[in-house]
């Protein structure tokens, strides 16, 4: 298979059909990402659905070629990582601060942010991506997809049954999602109960989507997951809720969200400074590998198309731009608040914060996507991490005593400035993903890091409105007035919660090292398994299942088993490749049916007012409900794998 811009030939690469497929797909998908990410704590990467539908489309169009095609996934893959900013946007509106999403500035915090990570990003792409034996498994994926998709009439034919398939599995999931707003089938079952001295539980979120997410992260990670999970659930909630007082399921509640959480916030934090110190050579060297391309332009050498990044003069003379819309946004934002009146010494701290800990997030998330993919990739474990710097930065103007009436507006200073560092980092956590993709099929680098921005622009655009749409709907967990019915906004419920410990003194430093010894023995043990050969369990997947809820973790890790026994399954094929991806991108179909359910259900509860009233079976029905939920969620997966592999076998290969 011959690459798409072999010998350095130009070809249609970045054209107006490309930009504005990838920029309809964005919309999509980052809505559909908005959604699920603040139901379950979990986004999904949009690379390869984005590819299927693009290679559909542009065929029908007519001549389309492989790096178009790569552009729409690029420009695509965007929506993935911009919605990410909910795991730190909602922040602001769980501690009092916002009421809703102020569209301009949410809108320009989400671009300026990601465009500043697609910049940070460019200088890894030797390092990370060409100087490196990381495994890149959606990245992976799109370029065989690609291949696939692009091989004549047999690629065609894949094409319409990679679309089908994606369709399969979002009718499926949205069924589902029906028959839960129905309350007919259970959207969850949890049970705790008491354990030793103490309490534990088990619950599962019932959810296809959470399922397909666990088939495209792989066996290892979610082994690593279930030790992660095991860990809080049957170790750490049981040892830290003994002898509370309470119902079961409060003390569970009360335990897991103010202690084990932050034993989980520790174990990523050390997980990520590892993957950093890991990868300090290879980043050493990918700069080298950019001085001296900047040198051979200058001697008059002509670089292979595949070699061209967005020239050094460009990414540093953005990067310094974008510092002048970021200071006014924070400018802006610090108005009517104790920071105003110390701004010179808020903003110089605030700009250099983002620059040197953004560098830092962009090199650890970038090395993770490498290494679990983006979906899989713990982004908020660094939003983390750089809330916990953020607030201590803060608290350190004031000389270490913020007063009461100050902690809200610093609080929410705190969460604004990193919420600009988190952005760099998802982007750049996409950003990578896609380079691998591109160099496996021939694109061009800079034309890939130009989509990149468009897409980071167009996801930007709308993630306010669906922001403001979930907002008013449901409402987050935590925040004041939110219903029964909140979406529980993990990730930006954690953060905003170290950050109001850190500033008012509440925070469980013991917690946080306790969980830092968990993540240097998670190290140890994973660096034992890789010298003897053995299958690695990555450690920010095991402080991953640390800190997610059991509710999310549960129904992850039998997606990764039952991706597990599909591949193997493949194996036995005539066409094992084939039917690996037919299995990936059922999976990714489940996501996105699940997620796009979500955002209509949402939709339908703003203009009903209230989701019980779309209910057609009374409360006594709960129970039943349950074990309907258990037998249809099963009967569906099977009924849409086992579609799936009857539609492999009666495929004829070329």
């Amino acid at each position: 298979m011959t690459n798409g811009n072999q010998g350095g030939a130009a070809m249609r690469e970045l054209t107006l059909r490309a930009i504005v497929l990838g920029g309809l797909l964005t919309f999509l998908f980052t809505a559909a990402n908005v959604y699920f990410g603040l139901r379950v704590g979990l986004t999904f990467s949009t690379a390869i659905p984005a590819a299927v539908i693009s290679m559909a489309v542009l065929r029908t169009l007519g001549g389309s070629n492989m790096v178009e095609n790569n552009i729409v996934q690029t420009i695509g893959s965007a929506a993935g990582a911009v919605a990410t900013m909910i795991f730190i946007l909602p922040g602001l509106v769980i501690v009092g601060w916002w009421t809703n999403f102020p569209y301009w500035t949410t809108m320009l915090t989400c671009a300026a942010g990601g465009v500043l990570g697609v910049m940070l990003s460019v200088p890894l792409r030797r390092a990370l991506v060409i100087n490196s034996d990381l495994p890149y498994p959606e990245g992976v994926a799109g370029a065989e997809i690609l291949r696939v998709g692009m091989a004549g009439d047999e690629g065609a034919r894949e094409n319409r049954l990679g679309l089908s398939t994606i369709i399969l599995g979002a009718l499926v999931a949205a069924f589902y999602g029906v028959m839960t707003a129905l309350k007919v089938a259970a959207g969850e079952v949890a049970k705790n109960f008491k354990l030793g001295a103490g309490v534990g539980g088990v619950a599962g979120t019932m959810s296809l989507g959470l399922i397909g997410v666990g088939h495209l992260i792989g066996l290892a990670t979610g082994i690593a997951m279930a030790i992660g999970t095991a860990i809080s659930w049957f170790v750490l909630l049981p040892w830290l809720s003994a002898g509370k007082s309470g119902a079961v399921d409060d003390v569970v509640g009360a335990v897991f969200s103010q202690e084990v959480r932050f034993v989980g916030a520790g174990a990523i934090a050390v997980a990520a400074i590892w993957a950093l110190i890991r990868i300090a050579g290879s980043i050493a060297q990918g700069l080298k590998g950019i001085a001296a391309a900047a040198r051979a332009r200058k001697g008059g050498q002509v670089l292979e198309l595949t070699e061209r990044d967005l020239p050094g003069s460009i990414v540093i003379g953005t990067s310094l731009a974008l510092l002048i819309p970021i200071g006014v946004l924070i400018w802006h934002f610090v108005q009517g608040g104790p920071l105003a009146g110390a701004f010179g010494a808020a903003l110089t701290l605030a700009l250099l914060f983002i620059l040197v800990v953004g560098i830092a997030t962009a090199i650890v998330t970038g090395y993770m996507a490498g290494l679990v993919g983006t979906s899989n990739s713990p982004v908020s474990g660094i939003g983390i991490l750089s809330i916990l710097i953020a607030a201590v930065l803060v608290a350190a103007i004031f000389g270490g005593e913020v007063a009461a009436a100050d902690r809200a507006p610093l609080i929410a200073f705190a969460l604004f400035v990193t919420a600009f560092v988190f952005g760099i980092g998802i982007v750049a956590n996409d950003n990578l993903q896609d380079l691998k993709t591109g160099q496996l099929v021939g694109s061009t680098p800079w034309k890939q890091q130009v989509a990149l921005i468009l897409g980071v622009l167009a996801g930007s655009f709308i993630i306010p409105p669906v922001l403001d749409l979930l907002n008013t709907a449901f409402g987050f967990a935590g925040a004041p007035g939110a219903g029964p019915n909140a979406l529980a906004a993990p990730q930006a419920s954690l953060i905003a919660s170290i950050a109001q410990g850190v500033l008012g003194g509440t925070l469980r430093w013991d917690l946080v090292g306790l969980g830092g010894g968990i993540g240097v023995v998670a190290i140890v043990a994973d660096e034992c398994l890789g010298r003897a050969g053995k299958m690695r369990l990555p450690p920010l997947a095991i402080a991953m299942g640390m800190y997610l809820p059991m509710s999310v973790t549960l129904p992850t890790i039998i997606g990764t088993v039952i991706g597990h026994f599909w591949n193997r399954m493949s194996d036995r094929t005539t066409r094992p490749d084939f039917a690996r991806r037919m299995g990936v991108l059922l999976a990714t179909g489940l996501v996105v049916g699940d997620s796009l359910y979500g955002l209509v259900f949402a939709g339908t509860v703003a203009a009903v007012g209230d989701a019980d009233r779309l209910a057609i079976v009374g409360d006594g029905f709960g129970v039943a409900s349950q074990f309907i939920g258990l037998g249809l969620l099963a009967a569906l997966g099977w009924f849409a794998y086992a579609r799936t592999r009857r539609r492999i076998d009666e495929t004829p290969a070329e």
